[in-house]
């Protein structure tokens, strides 16, 4: 389905297990040797996903202010009649990575004093449910209950046709709530739709405006900006799917639908120094900063805690249409890392993981994509593994269930993936090199992956 909701990434890379001591701060970034040598490795990754069809796009790292990798691969455009290399130059729409955007410049107004986490959606929109008790902050941290326009199959029938606000709210507005504003956190995109709405009608500025003036002047983002029709003549992708081995084009989403949620367009510098200048302070202060980094039940005011092993970041995802974006902010050592795509058929958690334990020199093997035998398995018995699975060894549950006729496991946070079956009671995720064994019981399973068996009950 073409949406732009994204897959919440609070408990991001919790399947590294092993939690070896990181190294210093100093003791590789400032060492150009280790540096290349670490380059050279992501390279070999990233040229094997291509090499075998798995991505398209653009990986950057920057370290204090450094870039220290920066590179594009595959092609933006592919056609019978020619195929344009991607580049350093070549802009990507990154979904619902624009929210990081939106969120700065709520907290730029709350800082000059036209607005405040405690005003409510009724002096904005009154006729959207319940917009006396939905404030500004439920609609940062998705505590609203206002329900995600997006997952409706409505969408699919306009989302590639312009829509004004009027249009877009009287859609907002017509759904019930999902919950009690307040009462739990739930992802809607529904909420920095109105977020950019209500920078609009507060500055009396359009979004594009305000996005230029108030972020992409200030920092000189050469390749930001709100989105349009796809114009290859201004270096920008198109996004693509793979069927019967050809790449096929997808439908570009009209940006007047993502607006405040996912309407940017920009590439992996950008974005690195973006977050980069964000923690620098050069675009909200230590307060607001604050405030978007509070994590309740996963969710900031615009950002997400992505952890790896020992360490944490800060950043979002993206996706709208065939595009793929990720970008993380490491403040202990002032590492950023962003990746922009136009085609993925590849675990962005998995690949964030391969890249990031080339740097923090974690055991990582790249995947060999060799060809597994997998077989079929009637409905009935796909069916008897559905279920809710925990574990006493790590603060993780594994839900598991049959969607379109595949087994898919989601674990607490992340974004569900299709398992293959290769036996009656063993699953595979080739893109992770995770394998699930289930007991002749069902009763539980295991969880093995880099050599680990984790095992886990059945509630």
């Amino acid at each position: 389905m073409k949406k732009f909701k994204i897959s919440i990434l609070s408990s991001l890379l919790v399947f590294n297990f092993s939690c070896a001591n990181f190294l210093s701060e100093n003791s590789f970034f400032d060492n150009e040797v280790k540096i290349t040598n670490k380059n050279k490795k992501v390279d070999e990754l990233l040229e094997k996903l291509t090499l075998n069809n798995k991505f398209m796009g653009s990986v950057s790292i920057r370290n204090k202010n450094k870039l220290i990798y920066d590179k594009s691969y595959g092609f933006s455009d592919i056609s019978d009649k020619s195929n344009i290399k991607a580049s350093e130059k070549t802009k990507y729409r990154i979904g619902s990575t624009t929210k990081v955007f939106t969120a700065v410049m709520i907290f730029q107004l709350i800082e000059e004093k036209k607005l405040t986490l405690n005003n409510t959606l009724s002096e904005f929109f009154p006729e959207i449910k319940n917009s006396n008790k939905i404030t500004i902050e439920y609609l940062l941290n998705h505590r609203s209950g206002i329900h995600n326009f997006t997952n409706d199959e409505s969408y699919l029938s306009y989302y590639d046709k312009p829509k004004t606000q009027e249009e877009i709210v009287s859609i907002i507005s017509n759904s019930n709530s999902d919950f009690e504003p307040n009462k739990k956190a739930e992802y809607s995109n529904s909420n920095f739709v109105l977020l950019g709405f209500i920078i609009e009608k507060i500055t009396k500025k359009d979004y594009k405006s305000n996005l230029n003036t108030r972020i992409i002047n200030k920092l000189d983002l050469k390749n930001t900006y709100y989105g349009r029709k796809i114009d290859l003549t201004q270096n920008e992708a198109y996004s693509y799917t793979l069927k019967n081995n050809k790449f096929i084009k997808e439908i570009e989403t009209d940006m007047s639908i993502p607006h405040g949620a996912g309407a940017i367009v920009s590439n992996s510098s950008d974005l690195t120094y973006f977050i980069s200048a964000l923690f620098e302070g050069k675009l909200v202060n230590s307060e607001s900063l604050k405030e978007m980094k509070n994590i309740k039940d996963g969710y900031g005011k615009g950002l997400f805690e992505i952890p790896f092993y020992d360490k944490i970041s800060f950043g979002h995802n993206g996706a709208i249409d065939g595009f793929r974006s990720m970008l993380v902010y490491f403040p202990d050592n002032k590492l950023s890392l962003a990746f922009t795509s136009n085609y993925l058929k590849y675990s962005a958690n998995e690949m964030l993981i391969g890249i990031l334990s080339f740097y923090y020199e974690k055991d990582y093997k790249i995947p060999s994509f060799d060809t597994i035998k997998k077989i079929e398995l009637s409905p009935d018995v796909l069916n008897s593994y559905e279920g809710l699975y925990s574990s006493k060894d790590i603060p993780l549950k594994i839900t598991t269930k049959v969607v379109e006729g595949e087994l898919t496991a989601q674990a607490t946070g992340q974004e569900a993936f299709t398992l293959s079956p290769i036996s009656e009671n063993e699953f595979i995720f080739e893109e992770a090199e995770i394998k699930l064994e289930f007991t002749k019981d069902k009763k539980s399973l295991t969880l093995k992956q880099n050599g680990n068996n984790i095992i886990f009950f059945k509630e």
